[in-house]
């Protein structure tokens, strides 16, 4: 029988040195932070922190939810028995879509924390369809999300109804668009097909057995997600110092503009589903409301962290193809609602 630890002792090293240098730059960052809010104004330049301070905030808002999303993942691949799901979800295709995409209900996760989920349930035997089904919906239906989304708008021209009923829309058709790829498997990465491979044939006996593979899934999901978090948050720090956020807002009122500006504002902030309700809420004297709408579903599934995030698990080709297909209908979704609302 191959197991995890004999399949791969030449990686372990590379992971465990990639955690290390994770954890020192997120603690560099941390460090510059405290640094440059001590010294008098003008010695930085502007910009530089407001680099450091929006890349560590994107940090800081996306880590605790990381970390909960691997131990929801170490409870699936690990402690659930296996073939739970083949059991628990319905046969019918479009059915099983369906309830794949409400799990994120019972799941109070942001986008960042079910990346290491959905690894997890492929893992354990889910498609990779009804991974991205998943993916997708579960940062939308989460009752976090639904609360602050209801506390920013209330039922407010239809914003609250138009995120939920899209965001389920958008993951049931491009889960449906993906469950006819004949070959599942080579839309994810060389390195997590593998994974998912020696995964399969392991089998985990005893406490002992299910502690020790919970410790190696756990070192093996924040080696691969906490550089790709690191990464995602820079870049989107980077832009957001570059490009005036007054560029965007000048496009607000135009029905068709204010749908693609805020939609490109989604990506570039990066911000949690969880809070982005309240972030969206001063542009809404700005902004038309399908612009809102489609911000709020845009957002949780296509951004730069997510985007960085999710290049762990599927290959570039699959994500330039999810970011398109979810652009083309959150802004059909968005220019709905300005036209019907």
């Amino acid at each position: 029988m191959t197991t995890l630890r004999a399949a791969a002792p030449p990686r372990e090293g590379l992971r465990s040195r990639t955690l290390v240098a994770g954890v020192v730059v997120v603690a560099a960052l941390a460090a510059a932070r405290v640094a440059t809010s001590a010294l008098p104004a003008g010695i930085l330049p502007d910009r530089l922190q407001d680099f450091v301070t929006l890349t560590l905030s994107v940090v800081i808002e996306s880590l605790p939810f990381v970390l909960l999303g691997i131990v929801l993942s170490i409870a699936v691949q690990v402690w659930l028995p296996d073939g739970v799901f083949t059991r628990i979800l319905p046969t019918t295709p479009l059915l099983r879509r369906a309830v794949v995409s409400l799990i994120g209900v019972f799941l109070p996760v942001c986008e960042c924390g079910n990346v290491p989920l959905a690894r997890g349930l492929v893992v354990k035997g889910l498609s990779v369809s009804e991974s991205m089904t998943f993916l997708i919906a579960a940062p939308i239906v989460n009752p976090i999300t639904i609360v602050t989304t209801y506390q920013a708008f209330g039922f407010s021209h239809g914003i609250l109804v138009a995120r939920i009923a899209g965001g389920f829309l958008v993951a049931n058709l491009l889960g449906w668009l993906y469950s006819r790829h004949p070959d599942q498997q080579s839309l994810l990465t060389a390195s997590f097909a593998r994974e998912c491979r020696v995964e399969a044939s392991h089998v985990h006996e005893g406490a002992g057995s299910r502690i020790a593979s919970s410790a190696q899934v756990f070192r093996r999901e924040m080696s691969a997600l906490l550089p790709a978090l690191i990464v995602g948050a820079a870049i989107a720090g980077g832009v957001q110092t570059v490009v005036p956020r007054s560029i965007l807002i000048a496009l607000g009122a135009n029905p068709v503009w204010s749908v693609l500006a805020m939609m490109a504002l989604a990506f570039v902030i990066s911000i949690c589903s969880n809070v982005d309700a309240f972030f969206v809420l001063p542009f809404a004297s700005t902004f038309l409301p399908g612009g809102l709408v489609a911000f709020l579903v845009f957002g949780p599934i296509v951004d730069i962290k997510m985007l960085t995030l999710l290049r762990t698990t599927y290959r570039p080709a699959v994500l330039v193809q999810i970011a398109v297909v979810v652009g083309l209908l959150a802004a059909t979704i968005g220019l709905a609602v300005n036209v019907l609302g």
